[in-house]
């Protein structure tokens, strides 16, 4: 007899292959690979207009210290600065952080990026003599920085040309280091060296110029205590100031006159030194500090004999 068929109901999880395990689904999804699809930008090129944009643009942030030290030169001759600060010096420590002397070292730098631009032509390379030559086209090549300026600023205005056009053509035709400017300069400056014309016990007054350590100094005269090779050392009633030779103008005195001029100096001094003095001192240091002559009325040599008992410094004329 024959067995009749099962009626357990077969289900389709029965008859289909059986899942993998998750961990193994994962591993074979690990396995997949991903590949990364770069774009490529094609350039797009620029209009004339464009371009000619470009180039005034990049040089101003090139030569963002030119403009610096336009405006502050500026801000430092209109007085701009007069509303909220005594002095320019504290006005740019107080708005922009500037040390004492930076603010005059971009002034300075100004004016011979000014010089080169009216005065220095064009330098590209010459391929074919390997030499540096002159030419009216193009955009010139001047400083990119304050540091490769500074070393100009000791130069007349012409020797300020010749000196760039030597950096340039040192570094074939590019944007000098200024170490390069600097070794450029020193070599001019050997070579065209004139003698210092002071000497010491000479008595001379103080041009500030755009020097910020003799700011307020105008018209002081002193004694020239050392003589270097491009600068003195001035001895004047309040300090000493080491200062370049452009800075000095000598009074021409005789010798006699010279002598008096250094004991005045001395006196003037001794007095300075005193810690809790009268105001009445100053006036008569300050007074006596810009009368760049060899001699005292009675009045003022009777003014500063008191006020030197008064603190009780002795003082013997020498001869």
């Amino acid at each position: 007899m024959t067995k009749p068929p099962s009626r357990r109901k077969t289900t389709a999880a029965a008859s289909a292959p059986p899942k993998p395990a998750r961990k193994q689904l994962l591993q074979e999804t690990s396995d997949v690979v991903t590949v990364e699809v770069v774009a490529v930008e094609v350039p797009e090129e620029l209009t004339q207009q464009e371009q000619s944009d470009r180039a005034a643009l990049e040089q101003k942030v090139e030569t963002a210290f030119y403009e610096a030290g336009c405006a502050l030169r500026e801000l430092r001759d209109r007085r701009l600065y007069r509303s909220t600060h005594k002095t320019f010096e504290e006005y740019c420590k107080d708005r922009f952080g500037f040390e004492r002397r930076h603010p005059y070292r971009l002034i300075e730098a100004a004016g011979v990026v000014e010089n080169l631009k009216k005065m220095c032509p064009n330098w590209t390379q010459n391929d074919v003599s390997k030499t540096v030559t002159v030419e009216t086209v193009g955009i010139p090549i001047l400083p990119t920085s304050e540091g490769q300026v500074r070393p100009l600023t000791t130069l007349e205005p012409q020797e300020q040309q010749k000196a760039w056009q030597q950096a340039v053509e040192a570094v074939g035709g590019k944007v000098p280091t200024g170490r390069v400017v600097k070794d450029v300069v020193d070599k001019i400056r050997e070579r065209t060296r004139v003698p210092n014309p002071y000497r010491e016990g000479e008595i001379c007054i103080l041009i500030p110029k755009d020097n910020p350590d003799l700011r307020g100094k105008g018209g002081y005269w002193g004694v020239v205590a050392h003589v270097g090779d491009y600068s003195c050392t001035v001895q004047t009633w309040d300090g000493d100031y080491t200062v370049k030779i452009e800075h000095l103008k000598s009074l021409e005195l005789l010798d006699d006159d010279c002598k008096f001029m250094q004991q005045l100096c001395m006196r003037l001094r001794q007095l300075h030194t005193v810690g809790s003095r009268d105001e009445a001192v100053d006036w008569l240091l300050q007074g006596l500090g810009k009368q760049a002559k060899p001699y005292l009325s009675s009045l003022q040599s009777r003014l500063l004999v008191a006020m030197e008992r008064e603190y009780k410094l002795s003082w013997k004329q020498q001869r």
